[in-house]
């Protein structure tokens, strides 16, 4: 398995670098620091996966997807930006990317998407996934039942919908597993469902979920 990191500073790609090999030692590393760069290296030696930055010299890592995607449909891209404008986030999942995080996330966070894009699931940091879910993409009024939601009961309604367990929710979020299961509680209520099977169709209905984007939760 091979990881292609495009970053224009090398302090990051080292430290990217440094981090994959540490967790996942099994990986090959290779590097480019433009777009360019990036589109001789995939020409050679097609990886798994590549981790783009968007501000790149010469070619941007937007154009640098698109043509990449063209060439390599089944490659996939994880952009790993500063950037945290919607409008870029939505610029590169349209280029053909499967996640999006940014350079002010953990460490954690990016082992994450690395391992969930290279699964064949898409990525997308929690923090702009709520807003990009709360502001659809094709412009229009987000759903009627989820306007009366604070932004902390949406944050858990999504994370909750995609399966992730309540006491990672809980870490994630610093606050109890009571507090989880408390907004569990008051989710159903006021969105006027019965169970969580119910909680994850009505994601899928208003569209903050995709079909086959929930994970399996480990019991």
């Amino acid at each position: 398995m091979k990881i292609l990191l495009v970053d224009d500073h090398a302090m990051v790609r080292q430290g990217c670098a440094a981090l994959l090999r540490a967790v996942l030692p099994e990986v090959q590393l290779s590097e480019a620091c433009d777009g360019e760069q990036a589109l001789d290296e995939c020409q050679r030696d097609i990886p798994s996966l590549v981790i783009m930055d968007i501000g790149l010299p010469g070619i941007s890592g937007l154009e640098t997807t698109r043509r990449l995607r063209q060439r390599l449909p089944q490659l996939r891209v994880l952009f790993f930006s500063m950037h945290d404008e919607l409008t870029l986030v939505r610029q590169a999942l349209d280029a053909g990317a499967a996640g999006y995080i940014t350079k002010g996330a953990s460490p954690q966070v990016l082992i994450d998407a690395v391992r969930r894009v290279l699964s064949g699931h898409a990525y997308i940091e929690q923090p702009l996934a709520t807003e990009l879910a709360r502001n659809p993409v094709h412009g229009g009024s987000p759903d009627p039942r989820l306007q009366g939601m604070t932004q902390r009961e949406f944050e858990i309604f999504v994370m909750l919908a995609r399966g992730t367990p309540a006491r990672q929710i809980a870490e994630q979020l610093c606050i109890s597993g009571k507090t989880v299961s408390n907004y569990l509680t008051l989710l159903k209520s006021k969105l006027q469902v019965g169970s969580h099977a119910e909680l994850v169709h009505l994601a899928i209905d208003t569209g903050v979920l995709r079909v086959g984007e929930r994970r399996m939760v480990q019991a």
